[in-house]
């Protein structure tokens, strides 16, 4: 059973995708996941490069990282030999860390949620193109909890006190999406069809959400 986010029931009246039955995001119940060894057929196997003179944008409702190389990934509950290009990563956070995650595990919130987006480039020609089309979008969402300093997210929060308005960004030189991965050995996931999290809420969108959480600091 798919449930909508209280903000999409508001976003309805604006855009009329938000009252579909694929509404993201959802609680997962993990006892009611049903586990697929097809997956393992073709495992999911992330193929993303280091980026460099990345863009990082405060847009007024979350910060974003604008990812001009080409990293893609492919296998797991994907079309075979389709490839999904990474186009941009998005951040999910609250003014507490009891609640943050926009997903929720067992009715369990995290302090944050990072969205990975794709779109399908074997398909379509551009991320726009791709939206609301079947198989046209991928999000990889990583659950963030607080604990150790993440060493990877480090360029990006060493720059967020230049991006305190709307509207200002700033260029990074380098930034590795890999870093944001779990480690290989850690890497079960839940997939499920669902939609945008934002307006204009398209669905069909390809969740593939994992298991254990990243961990960055307090002060991160």
């Amino acid at each position: 059973m798919q449930f909508c986010d209280c903000s999409c029931v508001e976003w309805g009246l604006h855009f009329p995708t938000a009252n579909g039955e694929y509404q993201s995001p959802i609680n997962l119940n993990s006892r009611e996941a049903q586990y697929d060894p097809t997956l393992l057929d073709a495992g999911l196997s992330p193929n993303y490069v280091v980026c460099r003179d990345c863009e990082v944008i405060n847009d007024g409702h979350t910060v974003r990282i604008l990812l001009k190389s080409k990293s893609v990934v492919t296998g797991g509950p994907l079309p075979s030999d389709h490839e999904y290009e990474l186009h941009e990563v998005r951040f999910h956070w609250g003014k507490e860390n009891q609640r943050g995650s926009e997903h929720t595990v067992n009715f369990k919130a995290f302090p944050m949620e990072l969205h990975l987006i794709h779109w399908n480039s074997t398909l379509f020609s551009s991320l726009e193109d791709a939206l609301g089309k079947k198989n046209g979008i991928l999000i990889i969402a990583l659950f963030v909890q607080i604990g150790k300093e993440h060493l990877g997210l480090k360029a990006i929060t060493e720059v967020l006190q230049d991006l305190q308005y709307k509207g200002k960004n700033k260029t990074i030189p380098c930034f590795n999406p890999n870093t944001l991965l779990p480690d290989p050995l850690l890497r079960d996931y839940w997939v499920y069809e669902g939609s945008l999290t934002t307006p204009p809420c398209s669905e069909k969108v390809t969740w593939i959400l994992f298991r254990y959480p990243l961990t960055i600091s307090q002060l991160q």
